[in-house]
């Protein structure tokens, strides 16, 4: 993957909910997650947005690799001179037989690749999947019955990335990224909007019960999700949180790129928060992020087993990366974080176990 330079200029990120939602709307698989307030899990006012059933997928990551997908259809569309798609066109003869000509390329070690497959399953186009050796075959097949075709490619999940990139450039495939570095911003940008339905259903609910969260604990691997959320806290809750970014010890990029200003690629052993252990952060991730967020924390791969054996006792089934934010929770008090008995901190589970 390219590492990002000083001098490349990351573009201003300014999501619209309101778009994927628009889609969304048109989708049967949507629907709102609900927000548990589950117990026992501390001396607070636990909050928990739970998307281990988003869109039947069992992750977040549906949201911004659906939508993602459906954007550059539209993109391509209206660039052949058709104009404008609204969300009910997409499943119309013409249009799903011009993505039918459309291939959508990536690397996942997880739920992303997943996304886009269902994204190219839904809209009529075609998905092609670059999977490290250490991805478990059980999610190839997945995939596949998702109309994804699956490659090998290496031993790492760095290994498939550079084996994506080499077949879009090597092919008229779509790369779909859900990190960004200088030169790729665009599909990125896309996916992270996606993410941004997640704080807008959140900020409707607060909205209606004024129970605003005074804490609220990010996961973050690239940190899409996270820099997301938090610009969309940012820009339009009523009520500001302190907001808390949590990463794994062996891969902690974001907390040293805010360090140097600058994004910054890392080094460590791999860890079981597999969907966080990302050595090297969304350059759009840093801006943002850099600007809105109030803390980095890291957890130990140990604390992150902890969590999912006390989420799974209060009802919770969920995996190390999808409890990332209450394990830095549950260590409030050694992280120096003030969180007193009427705290209301928000935490997401982000996927469901495979």
């Amino acid at each position: 993957m390219p590492v990002p330079s000083d001098s490349s200029p990351v573009p201003e990120f300014t999501p619209d909910p309101s778009r994927p939602l628009k889609l969304l709307a048109a989708c049967p698989a949507y629907s709102e997650t609900p927000l548990r307030q589950p117990e026992n899990l501390g001396p607070w006012n636990l909050l928990g947005k739970d998307e281990s059933t988003r869109m039947g997928l069992g992750s977040f990551k549906a949201l911004g690799g659906v939508y993602a997908v459906a954007a550059m259809i539209a993109s391509a569309w209206k660039q052949e001179g058709h104009g404008e798609l609204n969300a009910e066109a997409y499943l119309e003869e013409p249009v799903r037989d011009f993505a039918g000509a459309m291939t959508f390329v990536c690397a996942s070690a997880g739920n992303h690749g997943m996304a886009i497959a269902a994204g190219a399953q839904i809209f009529g186009a075609r998905a092609r999947v670059h999977l490290a050796a250490s991805v478990p075959e059980y999610f190839a097949r997945r995939l596949q019955q998702t109309g994804a075709d699956v490659v090998r490619s290496g031993d790492t999940y760095e290994d498939s990335m550079t084996a994506a990139l080499a077949d879009a450039g090597a092919s008229d495939a779509i790369l779909l990224a859900d990190s960004s570095w200088p030169g790729y911003t665009r599909a990125p940008s896309l996916i992270m909007e996606g993410y941004s339905v997640i704080a807008e259903e959140l900020r409707r609910r607060f909205e209606l019960t004024h129970s605003w969260p005074t804490h609220v604990f990010l996961q973050a691997g690239v940190g899409g999700l996270a820099a997301a959320t938090a610009y969309m806290i940012r820009l339009n809750w009523a009520v500001q949180p302190e907001i808390i970014i949590v990463e794994p010890e062996a891969a902690p990029c974001l907390l040293q790129s805010q360090l140097a200003g600058k994004p910054v690629t890392v080094a460590g052993p791999v860890s079981v928060m597999g969907r966080l252990d990302c050595k090297q952060p969304s350059i759009i991730a840093v801006e943002v992020l850099n600007k809105v967020a109030d803390r980095y924390v890291t957890i130990s791969d140990a604390e992150a087993e902890d969590a999912v054996a006390i989420a799974f006792n209060a009802g919770i089934r969920s995996t190390p990366s999808a409890v990332a934010g209450l394990a830095a929770l549950l260590k409030a008090e050694e992280l120096g974080l003030e969180l007193n008995g009427t705290a209301r901190p928000l935490v997401i589970f982000t996927e469901a176990p495979a």
